[in-house]
């Protein structure tokens, strides 16, 4: 007589997890209670970019916030984990610029409506993979509440918190160094860049003190800021330079005074080939 509780010989995912994940979510398990009365609990999903399909990365941390979230609802709380896509503009843009040349188009080719035309096609098809994937994973999110970071409820909303953080003191603009994207032709994140260590040569610039016969040597591997220069810093124990602080010399090429300043970030132990110590710029 067969036996028809038998075990498959292998692990057959396909046979039943489907069928129980469109379960789950079509009964409303992933939904929070509607109980004011239960302690809210609520995850945001660090939102998965669009530029491709998940990775083991994501796996690991989609099952640490299931864990999370799957255990505080079973412990009464109003739980709540809500799930989304990033667009990762400049990463989701290189990838379909590369998918383009592939076809011999350029982005100057499609125009910038042709090309968003193309941006929201490419979502459509990478996000979609990726919540597919996400609820393979079987990730307990109420799939009612997915967004997505384009969409326009969610950039008012951006605009909104940001203006109001300003009014309050919180953020500013600033002036910092940035990434600049000769190929791009935009500054771009730290995300993008890829660093490359080359050898190099350490310059001695002699930068002359003003009214005396008296030189100050910077030691650099940048030649090129000196064009920037707006003070000199020495050691303020470094005794060498003690009685040159407070005075001026004159920065070359731009033959233009600026200080010596103390300053004790100034590392006194800096030592070029030839052994001797520079102040540095």
């Amino acid at each position: 007589m067969e036996n028809k509780h038998q075990l498959e010989g292998k692990y057959e995912p396909k046979s039943f997890e489907d069928r129980i994940y469109k379960n789950w979510n079509e009964k409303g398990y992933f939904k929070p209670s509607e109980d004011k009365t239960k302690t809210p609990y609520t995850i945001v999903i660090p939102p998965p970019n669009i530029t491709g399909k998940l990775h083991m990365g994501h796996a690991l941390d989609e099952t640490i916030q299931d864990i999370l979230i799957r255990y505080k609802r079973m412990a009464g709380f109003n739980a709540l984990w809500i799930p989304g896509t990033d667009h990762a503009a400049i990463a989701t843009e290189a990838k379909i610029v590369a998918k383009l040349k592939e076809a011999g188009i350029t982005k100057q080719d499609l125009g910038r409506e042709g090309f968003l035309e193309r941006a929201w096609d490419w979502k459509k098809e990478y996000g979609g993979t990726i919540v597919n994937q996400l609820k393979c994973l079987g990730s307990s999110c109420d799939w009612s509440r997915e967004r997505f970071t384009m969409d326009e409820g969610l950039s008012n909303a951006v605009k909104y918190v940001f203006v109001k953080l300003y009014e309050k003191g919180l953020i500013y603009k600033g002036k910092r160094m940035v990434n600049w994207c000769p190929n791009c032709d935009t500054s771009i994140s730290d995300a993008e860049i890829e660093y490359e260590e080359e050898k190099t040569h350490l310059w001695n610039i002699k930068y002359k003190v003003k009214d005396e016969d008296k030189y100050i040597i910077v030691a650099t591997t940048r030649p090129e800021t000196m064009l920037g220069d707006t003070g000199v810093a020495v050691h303020p124990e470094d005794e060498r330079y003690k009685d040159l602080i407070g005075k001026t010399v004159i920065l070359p090429i731009m033959n233009k005074e600026i200080p010596i300043i103390a300053d004790s970030f100034v590392e006194r132990e800096f030592r070029n080939r030839s052994g001797k110590a520079y102040a540095i710029a």
